[in-house]
Formats: C-alpha cells, sequence, structure tokens
C-alpha cells in the first residue's frame, strides 16, 4: 500500500491542470518550486480522480498546505459539493483562512473559471449568541463537571485573566462584548481583540446541547453560527477542525455540510482528537446541578433525581482512581440504571406544553440538555462492555502552593469517565465511506510504515478500504544540519529529573550559550529544570506558564542566547526558525503515563488478540510525539543544530531503532564531546 513516489504514470487533465495552478501560486508568491511539493499536489490530484484514500507524510519546509490546497480548488470547479480541509487545532485552521488561502487565491484566480468561495465552521460555542444576549437563556455560571459540547474545541485555550477576578472586570468584559456583538459580521471569537476570558464568553456563548434550535430559536434568522454552516453549504472549501468531524462522523449529526473529499492536516492527531470529542465524564455534581436547573427552570418535582444521585455517590464513594478492566460493579450499574429511569423521567415533565408557549425558553432548554446529557451518559456506561468502551474513575486536582504544582485530590469526588477503545471501526464507517480522504502530517510514518497510523483510523483488516500511502521528503539536509545525540551514559530517567541529567543539561546549554528549547514529560519537571538552570547559568530562562505561549514564543525567537523550557504543548507549538532555536533538549521518550487508562486498556487489547500491545500502543504514540518534538529544531535550509535526548533508552533498548526510524535523518552519535564541539561552533556563528 506504500508507493515509491519515484514510480510515476501518466498525468491525467486534473492533474495537470494542479501542477499548472501550482507553478503559478509558487512563481506569483514568490517561492521557490520544490519536489516534494510537487509530487504531493499531484498524488492529491490523482486521490480525487481516483476515491482511493490517501496517506502523506510531508517533512517540514515541504509546503504542504500549497499541495492540497490546490487540488482541491481545482476539483471544486467541477464539483457541486463542497471540499472540506480539517485542522487539529483552531490556531491551523485560522491560519489557513486568514493567511494561506487568501494569498493562494490572489495568485491564481485569474486561471480559474470562477471565484473560490471559502467559509470556515467552527462548533458552536465559538460564537456569540444572539439570543443570550437578548436575554433568552438565563445568566449562570457552569456547575462542576463539563456540559457535553458538540464540535468545541478546547484544545487551544483562549488566554484568559484569573477565573477568580473581580466582578466589575467581568461586568466590563460583557459589555465590551455586547458592543462587539453589534459589529461582528461573523460572531467568531476569535475576531474580537483583545480577548476575553472564558468566563466572560460564557456569558454571550451556548453550547451545541444548550441552543435552541434553528426551529424553535426566534433569533435563527440572525444566528452566526446558523449562517456560518449556511455559508459552508455553498462553498467551493470549507476549513473545520478535527473535533467538528468526529462530531460528523460519529453522531451523524449535519454540523458539516455534504462533502465528498476532505484533507486531514496535522493527520497524526486525528485518533487523539476524535477521542476527546466523543469521550464523557460523569459526577454526582453534575446531577445534583441538573436537577437544581430543571427545578428552577421548569418548576418540576426532582426527588428521585436527587436520590438516585445520593445513592450512586454512596457506590462510588472511596473507589480508587485509574482503570475498571471488568467495567463498574453490579451496585454501581444498579445505581445507574436508577438516574437512568429518573433521568428519563425528569425529561419526560419538563417538556415544553403542547401549546408551544414556552418551546423558546432558554432557561428550559438548558435544565433540559443537563439532563440530556446525564441520560446520554448514563446509557453508554450501561452498555459499555457490549459496546467496547473504556471506563475509569479520576479525581480533579488541585493546587499545592508548596509544591508549585497541581496532584490529584484523593478526598475529591469521584469522576466516572468513559471513552471508545477504538475510533478505528467508526471513522471507518463515518469518514471514510462515501468520501475521499487525503491525511497529511510531518510526522505520519515510522520509518517507511504507515500502518501503525492507518492502524488506528481504521484503515487496516477484514473490510478496510483501499488507501495508498507516500513520504515526499523534505527539503531539508538532515545529516549536514542536525545531529542527534543521546546521553547514552545518563542513567535511565526515573521520578523527577536525575542530578546525572540536569549535570548533562547545564553543559549542553553552556556549550551552546543558549538557544535551546527543552522540551519535559512533565510541568514540574519542566519547572524544576528551570528553576536549577538559572542558579548554575548566565542565561535568561522562559518556562512555560510564566507568560502566554506566544508570548514566550516571541521572546525566545526574538533573543538568541534565551532558553525556553516548557511541556508536551510545546512540542507541536513552537516555529523558530534561525540561530535563536540551535539545541533541542528532551528529557525522555515520552511514552504514555503508565497510569492511563485508555492507553493500557488498548495496549491489553492488542495483547489479548495476538500482538504486542506495548509497541503498538506506547511505543507508536512515543514515536510520533518524539520525532514532533525533534522537529522543533530544523525549519528552514538555512538552520543548523543539535537535537540531544537525555534518555539513554533510546540507544540502549531494542525498541529504541523502531524509535530513531521516526526522527528526521540527524547524523547520530554518543559521544558528548563531539555534540559540545558542535554547539560550541553554533554558538560563535550567533554570536
Amino acid at each position: 500500500m506504500v508507493e515509491n513516489v519515484a514510480a510515476d504514470a501518466v498525468e491525467s487533465v486534473g492533474e495537470k491542470f494542479t501542477l499548472e495552478l501550482l507553478d503559478r501560486a509558487v512563481s506569483g508568491m514568490g517561492g521557490q518550486s520544490r519536489a516534494g511539493q510537487h509530487e504531493m499536489a499531484k498524488h492529491v490530484a490523482r486521490a480525487i480522480e481516483t476515491g482511493e484514500h490517501l496517506l502523506v507524510q510531508a517533512g517540514t519546509g515541504t509546503g504542504k498546505s500549497l499541495a492540497y490546497l490546490i487540488p482541491l480548488i481545482a476539483h471544486s470547479m467541477v464539483s457541486n459539493k463542497p471540499t472540506l480541509v480539517s485542522t487539529a487545532t483552531l490556531a491551523l485552521q485560522t491560519q489557513i483562512v486568514g493567511r494561506d488561502l487568501p494569498r493562494l487565491l490572489e495568485t491564481i484566480s485569474p486561471a480559474l473559471e470562477r471565484p473560490v468561495n471559502v467559509a470556515l465552521v467552527k462548533g458552536r460555542a465559538n460564537y456569540v449568541c444572539l439570543q443570550k444576549l437578548d436575554g433568552g437563556f438565563p445568566s449562570e455560571e457552569p456547575s462542576e463537571g463539563q456540559l457535553f459540547s458538540l464540535g468545541e474545541d478546547t484544545s487551544v485555550p483562549h488566554f484568559a485573566a484569573s477565573m477568580g477576578g473581580p466582578s466589575s472586570q467581568l461586568g466590563k468584559e460583557v459589555v465590551r462584548l455586547r458592543e462587539w456583538a453589534e459589529k461582528t459580521t461573523t460572531g467568531d471569537r476569535d475576531e474580537l481583540m483583545p480577548g476575553v476570558t472564558d468566563r466572560a464568553w460564557r456569558q454571550v456563548s451556548v453550547t451545541s446541547m444548550e441552543c435552541l434550535g434553528a426551529q424553535k430559536c426566534p433569533m435563527a434568522e440572525e444566528c452566526f453560527s446558523e449562517l456560518a454552516r449556511s455559508r459552508a453549504g455553498e462553498a467551493d472549501v470549507v476549513v473545520t477542525n478535527h473535533a467538528m468531524l468526529a462530531v460528523s462522523a460519529f453522531e451523524g449529526l449535519a454540523v458539516l455540510p455534504e462533502y465528498d473529499v476532505v484533507v486531514v492536516d496535522e493527520a497524526h492527531e486525528l485518533q487523539d482528537r476524535v477521542t476527546g470529542a466523543v469521550s464523557g465524564q460523569l459526577s454526582v455534581a453534575m446531577v445534583h446541578a441538573a436537577a437544581s436547573s430543571a427545578r428552577k427552570h421548569t418548576a418540576i418535582t426532582v426527588d428521585a433525581l436527587n436520590a438516585a444521585a445520593d445513592r450512586l455517590d454512596m457506590a462510588i464513594a472511596g473507589a480508587p482512581n485509574g482503570l475498571l478492566p471488568n467495567g463498574l460493579d453490579d451496585e454501581q450499574l444498579d445505581c445507574l440504571d436508577q438516574l437512568r429511569e429518573a433521568t428519563r423521567a425528569a425529561l419526560s415533565d419538563s417538556k415544553p406544553d403542547s401549546s408551544g408557549s414556552n418551546s423558546a425558553d432558554g432557561g428550559r432548554q438548558l435544565a433540559r440538555s443537563r439532563l440530556m446529557l446525564i441520560l446520554e451518559l448514563c446509557e453508554r456506561l450501561l452498555a459499555a462492555k457490549e459496546n467496547r468502551e473504556v471506563v475509569w474513575f479520576s479525581r480533579n486536582s488541585t493546587f499545592d502552593p508548596q509544591q508549585g504544582y497541581s496532584q490529584p485530590d484523593e478526598t475529591a469526588p469521584a469522576l466516572i469517565n468513559i471513552a471508545p477503545l477504538s475510533v478505528a471501526g467508526r471513522l471507518r464507517e463515518g469518514l471514510f465511506t462515501g468520501h475521499t480522504v487525503v491525511l497529511t502530517s510531518a510526522t505520519l510514518a515510522i520509518g517507511a510504515a504507515f500502518e501503525p497510523a492507518a492502524g488506528g483510523l481504521g484503515l487496516l483488516g477484514d473490510g478496510a478500504p483501499s488507501w495508498t500511502g507516500i513520504d515526499v521528503g523534505s527539503p531539508f539536509d538532515y545529516p549536514k544540519q542536525g545531529v542527534l545525540y543521546v546521553a547514552k551514559h545518563l542513567p535511565k530517567p526515573g521520578r523527577g529529573t536525575s542530578l546525572e541529567a540536569l549535570d548533562e543539561l547545564e553543559d549542553l546549554i553552556r556549550a551552546s550559550g543558549g538557544g535551546a528549547l527543552c522540551l519535559f514529560s512533565s510541568r514540574r519537571a519542566a519547572e524544576e529544570a528551570a528553576d536549577a538552570m538559572r542558579l548554575r547559568l548566565d542565561v535568561d530562562i522562559l518556562c512555560q506558564g510564566e507568560s502566554t505561549m506566544a508570548a514566550l514564543v516571541k521572546q525566545f525567537a526574538d533573543e538568541p542566547d534565551t532558553c525556553l523550557f516548557g511541556t508536551m504543548s510545546l512540542w507541536q507549538g513552537v516555529d523558530v526558525p534561525g540561530g535563536s532555536c540551535r539545541l533541542v533538549v528532551i528529557d525522555r521518550i515520552p511514552f504514555p503515563r503508565p497510569d492511563d487508562p485508555l492507553m493500557t486498556a488498548r495496549s491489553r487489547a492488542v495483547a489479548q488478540s495476538g500482538g504486542n500491545g506495548f509497541m503498538a500502543v506506547s511505543a507508536t504514540h512515543a514515536a510520533i510525539r518524539l520525532a514532533q518534538g525533534a522537529g522543533r529544531l530544523i525549519r528552514s535550509t538555512g538552520d543548523r543544530g543539535v537535537v540531544a535526548v537525555l534518555d539513554p533508552r533510546l540507544s540502549t533498548e531494542r525498541y529504541g531503532a523502531f524509535l530513531r526510524a521516526a526522527l528526521p535523518p540527524f547524523w547520530p552519535t554518543v559521544d558528548r564531546t563531539v555534540v559540545r564541539g558542535v554547539l560550541e561552533r553554533l554558538s560563535r556563528k550567533s554570536a
């Protein structure tokens, strides 16, 4: 299924037109033609014409956005359905719509038969709700527990001030929101500058479950979310995110227009994003809050609901955190069954009256949405074994001011979590059936193998659809531009960061004179290492959490000798070409936490079917994330530097070769003297 890109076929009309547009775009945008970009565009065009799914690994610097946008645009000229682009984050979604597509269309429009109509679709909570602004919903703070929201991407949280700020500040923000709502033509939160806190935004927005719906809402014709979806239905190219794609595939809801082709960018994130979008969490506090809301807004009796919640509370009290390999016990299941029936009764009692006079009651809809969420979670938990879903207990964390970090509060009430053991089957049915899908990322294959990624997405096994995998390479000369150094002499990582690892980190940063991006497996490890290096070194050390991510990255890029310490979220969010990032340090192989319930359940399932659970789940997870971290080093053809891994297992353990196969082909060494010399030369060049 993996195709050698050197093997070519006669170009079709669609491929030829795509390549003509690409040449025009590259020339018009002042860029240089890239072989990998050319190959990718040709294969995407071919996949669209043949209907065969395509996996494309396109290394950093390939220019993959142009390589897939141009064939999509070419196809949209002859298709009667929109084409789709899905990204993992709202940030990339906004970049494509706000920067990449406008620049591209400016250069190629003269060669097109007609203008290209582009639309952006996000989850409903990203748009201001006019009905709520008009007083159609009660002003309530959310209760403990999260209301399920369809397609709401929370992976890139908006920067917010402290939630504990004064109410007057909240009032000022809401006033500004109301003024902006009268002027905006989109109602999209990302257009509001400067932004507002999440608490303020909740005063003017609703989730998909809270929404009254187009048939009941008196403001439906003016609704920003509905208008966005209407524009999407008429568009040629629709840009959305993986969360919305998950809802469309799993729930079968019409949150996206009908489409025939979709390009999934940042495809290495798709499995995790889809899993997150369809996971659920139930707490006793949620039930009591729903009961209170129902009593307040619908005037029904909620004694049975509260009684069921109290009984469930007793059944799960003291339950240890972690995976439930055999699911909930009989008593807990009986409590959930009682809660389900009480919730059904409350939903029946709280229906709008037959006259429909209170059908547009926002308070009633809010209360019923909370009840519907609880009913859905009860039914999922009761059928977890049958539907192969994973169940586990967890507890909220609390901030320890003495330790300076959050940790699970064992005295807190238990939360019941549920997530699908695998999303492969549902993705196969909901995404790959009836659509042509192109999946692309800089880190999609491990070595030359696409099968690890394909398996998690439903493209392997009996009945799997046909697909092709290609690696179009990268314009970078990795063996000459970068060094991969594994500190083989260090002890295996344990709890915390060892003194030997801190000494090695100091030695590396001292040799490089700064310019280091240091990536850690936890916030605590990053903070402790930053504190230690500030005492040992005379360079500026920035640490994640001390300012906004954007401000930290900008300062890191602007100051060549400054270092930036951070956690997993930095591994994919830093793009700093040039001498400011000449050293990337990774503290340990990013295996999933050993107590991660979902990963544990997936590993066991692979082992029970005769496979190697560790390699299929943990090692594959680590390989992709290790490649993402190492990929922060070389961002342009002029970059030079070192990736240093302070985990000897990358060199000493048998699985090390598997992990290294996912990395760019840097020049490898375990000789610290050689690496120190390389870093000292780079330091002199950056001075």
